[in-house]
């Protein structure tokens, strides 16, 4: 797996005080490879370390890869207000990252939330 392949179905949410902090990154489609990291991109980036040797080892036991699920491109195009867009910018700019690291973090941040919220039902 190189830097320009495409992730597989994956889940990310954040880990609590108890569990270590950071987050946490699954691939449902590989069950058991999982990896972790302090902010969502250094668990994505662990995550492709892990899927990459999660599929180099089934490989070398001669067992197959799991098929997996829908796979998305991860890009698409959003309209959002000049005020938004603004707002964004400037933060991206004071913390030092691309609008775009900004923006998936951010996104990234909400839907381990909204998952760890929706678990505690």
């Amino acid at each position: 797996m190189n830097e320009t392949t495409l992730l597989p179905r994956f889940e990310i949410r954040p880990l609590s005080k108890e569990e270590g902090g950071g987050y946490l990154i699954e691939f449902p489609d590989f069950p058991g490879c999982v990896a972790d990291g302090e902010t969502p991109e250094a668990a994505m980036l662990e995550g492709r370390d892990a899927l990459a040797s999660y599929v180099r080892t089934l490989e070398e036991l001669g067992r197959p890869v799991p098929a997996s699920g829908e796979v998305y491109g991860g890009q698409w195009r959003q309209r959002v207000p000049k005020s938004l867009h603004a707002a964004l910018a400037r933060r991206a700019e004071r913390e030092g990252v691309s609008l775009n690291m900004l923006v998936t973090t951010m996104l990234a941040e909400g839907i381990g939330r909204r998952s760890a919220l929706d678990s505690g039902k």
